[in-house]
Order: C-alpha cells, then structure tokens, then sequence
C-alpha cells in the first residue's frame, strides 16, 4: 500500500467526472484506490489506465466496503463523487436517488473524520432550488420545491450531504470542501440519464431531431470536464478552502435551443429542433430552473482558477469522442 502523501480515495470514480479525475491523479504519480458500484459509472471509463500499477478498484457501494475506514486513513485525501445522477434517474426512481446519496455520503464523512483525513464532496447547482436570480452565489438562500414532487429529492440529499459535511467540519474538526458542480460536460459523458449535450450530439449525427424540453429558453453554463477536475484538485490541495462551499462551472450562458442550433452548426447536421413540452418529457409537476449560471469568484480568490475551455470546444471535444 502506498504511503499517505501518495494514496488517494475516490468514490464514484468509474463515473463520467471521477474517471477524469482518476487519470488526473494518476498522471500526476498518486496511488488511486476507487470505489464505484457502477450503478451510473462504468468500468469502460477506465479503459486508459485499467492496467496502471497505481490503480486499484473497488466495485461495490461505499457502505459495504469492509475497510473503509482504514483505506480513508491511509489515504493523502478523498474525493466524494458517488451520487445518484441524471434527472430521469432521479423522477423515475426518488427512492433510491433519497437513499444514495444520504447513506453513502454519511458513511464516507464518518469514515473520514475517523482518520482526520481531507474529503471533498461535490455537491450540485440544483440545491439552488427554484431561485430565479440571475446568478448564484454561495452564500445564497436557497429555495427548494415541495416534497410532493419528486424532481426536488435530489437537491434535497445533496443539500442535506453538504449540511452534514459542514457539520463533521464543526464538531469533528474534519478537513472538508464542498464543490457545487455547474452543468459539467465533456468526453465520456452519456445521455442515458437525461444529460443534454450528449442526447444533442448523439441525435445531430444520426440526423434525428433534437428534443428540446420546454420553450428552450432555460439557460445553463457548461463547464468542460477538463476545467472542473482542475478545480476539485486545486481546492483540495487549498487548506484555506477547508470549511468552505464554492461554485465550480463556466460563465459563458446559453439557451438550451440555442445550444441545439450550435450543435447542429458544429457537426454540419440535417438534424432539426423539436420542442417537447415538459408535461410530455416528464411526470406531471415537473419544474425547471430558467437560469442556472454560477458566480466563480470564490473559487478564483482562493484557488487561482477559472475555466478556459469555450463552449465550442466543449462540443467539439464531445462530438469527437461520441460514435
């Protein structure tokens, strides 16, 4: 096993975010031990580095993970990206989405605290709730849908995982950050849980339709894969950011039928627009943010950092890997 100042946890590690972070992490020389249940990831993600001598992998759900508490006090630090994710994951199966993300994160942050070691947790834009201000920052009141509707269970247990993280920080005195993830988008991405720029690319080269839900007017910032490992790595390393919740996205805004129309320039597509009314898309009750743009000027105070990769990139380097 690898000394401390060398090993690092993390969970969800087989997902489309904690894939890039591993070869990150890799390539950077680290020993990487993750956990991942494979319920959203998948081990074709870890294709490039399935032979590294740094890696190893644990398939399974954090709470069944017999060491854990001693694998979290050997490691230099941890990284919590195990989540139920994708908002038709989430509508079609509230339960599970409830359950997830409050039991394994409750058993990594005890795990953690048991050995003092540094966990980040990354956390969602969607605990933003139904706000309609025209940027979000950390320090906002957030405003979250009645129970009764299911689409609001996910910001609702990623919410209480950050209450909880911000707790241990208090009476335990455990080293943790706390990450909202904007929108993140990149290569490896999948569109089976409802995921809106591969579902665009996917159908654009295939020359179906691209369905857009609503009016297409919501608009989102997406944030290249690439840019959001940068600033997970750099806030854990941050002893300053300890304590502390920050934004991590782009600030370059679009509409999603805008998006469509890019795409479609992007990949010379005959595709065209179809607009799916959200009672048809999803349950009944469905509610969808407008706006959904981060301010970043935490993270660059702290870290140094803001994203550099152009939404056209960001397609373009999709596109590529999508067949």
């Amino acid at each position: 096993m690898a000394n401390r100042t060398e090993h690092i946890l993390v969970t969800g590690g087989a997902g489309f975010i904690g894939s890039h972070l591993v070869e990150r992490l890799l390539h950077e020389g680290k020993a990487v031990t993750v956990i991942d249940d494979c319920s959203t990831g998948r081990l074709e993600n870890l294709k490039s580095v399935r032979d590294h001598e740094g890696l190893t992998v644990v398939r399974g759900k954090i709470s069944e993970c017999d060491n854990l508490v001693e694998l979290a006090r050997e490691c230099q630090g941890i990284y919590h990206l195990a989540a139920a994710v994708g908002v038709e994951l989430v509508m079609e199966s509230a339960l599970k989405t409830i359950e997830s993300n409050l039991r394994e994160t409750q058993v990594m942050l005890d795990a953690a605290s048991a050995g003092g070691t540094p966990i980040l947790v990354a956390s969602t834009s969607e605990v933003y709730g139904k706000s309609a201000k025209a940027a979000f920052s950390e320090e906002d009141d957030l405003l979250i849908g009645p129970p009764h509707l299911s689409r609001w269970s996910y910001a609702c247990s990623k919410l209480m995982d950050e209450f909880l993280a911000l707790a241990h920080a208090r009476e335990k005195k455990t080293p943790v950050v706390i990450a909202r993830l904007f929108n993140t988008v990149g290569p490896r991405q999948t569109g089976q849980f409802g995921m809106v720029l591969p579902r665009f690319i996917q159908a654009a080269k295939k020359g179906q339709p691209l369905k857009v839900f609503g009016d297409g007017c919501q608009t989102r910032c997406f944030c290249s894969v690439n840019d959001t490992v940068e600033a997970l790595v750099r806030l854990q390393n941050c002893p300053a950011a300890k304590g502390e919740i920050f934004n991590v996205g782009s600030f370059e805004e679009i509409s999603i039928g805008k998006l469509a129309e890019l795409v479609i320039e992007i990949l010379h597509s005959a595709s065209s627009i179809e607009y799916v009314p959200y009672a048809r898309a999803y349950a009944p009750g469905f509610e969808d943010m407008l706006r959904r743009k981060p301010i970043v000027d935490k993270l660059a105070k702290f870290v140094g950092f803001q994203p550099t990769t152009s939404l056209r990139q960001i397609v373009e380097l999709t596109a590529a890997s999508i067949q």
